[in-house]
């Protein structure tokens, strides 16, 4: 993965994380939905954190 696609994961882990947040405000916020973006919001930092124990061990390598 690239830095720009770290960039994209970021982004779309803030914009769930929003999506969240605003769910929840509502009135009667729709759970199934709620756990859904949970679980994607998950998967995205699972993403993220898998890349930078990548990018770190590459840098060691190289090093």
């Amino acid at each position: 993965m690239t830095d720009r696609y770290l960039d994209y994961l970021s982004r779309e882990h803030a914009r769930l994380e929003n999506e969240i947040r605003l769910e929840s405000k509502r009135p009667k916020p729709d759970e199934v939905l709620i756990a859904r973006l949970k679980k994607l919001k998950l998967a995205l930092k699972d993403q993220m954190r898998s890349w930078a124990s990548d990018h770190a061990s590459s840098d060691r390598l190289t090093a």
